[in-house]
């Protein structure tokens, strides 16, 4: 599928991929403060109905339940060690819907930020991160994604973190940070940065841009940003 990812990029202008997935989910009855990657155990159905929604709706792309089921953001809910399960079962369902479907659907898996705060200012290490992302992502793979999703990064360290934990996976992946009105992101990398974070680090995702922030305009005007850059 690797392959066949990689030829579609290649030959298309562009892929739609899906969206809204806490939206979606509150809709179908998750409620605030809980934890969305539960339902990948608890309620599957629901789960197979955000998926199909998104491939119905024309999506080429689709990103897997899983933003939040890395051990830190689960030990919030007292599921730490569930991470690998819960990662591998939202990919599991994913493939059975894209592999249902006549068209060629590619599952994303989706990898969130850990929830602390990276080193030297905050106390998660570089080497605990690569363990955390690893972990998830490996589950994304044994349940069968095509590619690996980051998304919603704000630190330039917890990217290279996730970088370096995707290569011991060897899946491609794509890498998104959110910035926001000041076009920057929390921890204050500007498009310009992430550019060159993106040439300086061995593992370069196959593409790279933004995601959330504050509206379709802000979005804009960083791609514009990221386009018009030269790296170092």
């Amino acid at each position: 599928m690797t392959s066949k990812l990689l030829q579609k990029i290649n030959s298309v202008e562009w892929l739609l991929a899906d969206g809204a997935t806490g939206t979606n989910l509150f809709d179908m009855g998750l409620m605030s403060g809980d934890a969305p990657e539960l339902w990948n155990e608890n309620y599957p159905e629901k789960i197979i109905k955000l998926y199909k929604d998104a491939v119905d709706a024309g999506s080429d792309i689709f990103l897997t339940n899983s933003f939040g089921s890395n051990a830190l953001r689960l030990k919030l809910h007292n599921s730490r060690n569930k991470a690998f399960k819960l990662s591998r079962i939202s990919a599991e369902i994913a493939r059975e819907v894209a592999d249902s479907h006549n068209k060629l659907v590619f599952v994303a898996g989706s990898v969130g930020p850990t929830g602390e705060i990276m080193q030297p200012i905050g106390n998660l290490s570089h080497e605990l991160a690569v363990e955390v992302f690893h972990e998830q992502a490996q589950g994304l793979k044994e349940g069968g994604a095509d590619l690996l999703w980051l998304e919603t990064i704000s630190a330039p360290e917890e990217f290279k973190a996730a970088a370096e934990a995707f290569s011991h996976v060897e899946l491609p992946w794509v890498g998104t940070m959110s910035f926001d009105t000041a076009g920057r992101t929390m921890m204050g990398t500007s498009p310009a940065a992430m550019v060159d974070l993106i040439y300086s680090i061995p593992n370069k995702p196959i593409a790279f841009g933004a995601n959330c922030g504050t509206g379709a305009s802000d979005l804009l005007r960083t791609v514009q940003d990221f386009a018009k850059y030269s790296p170092k």
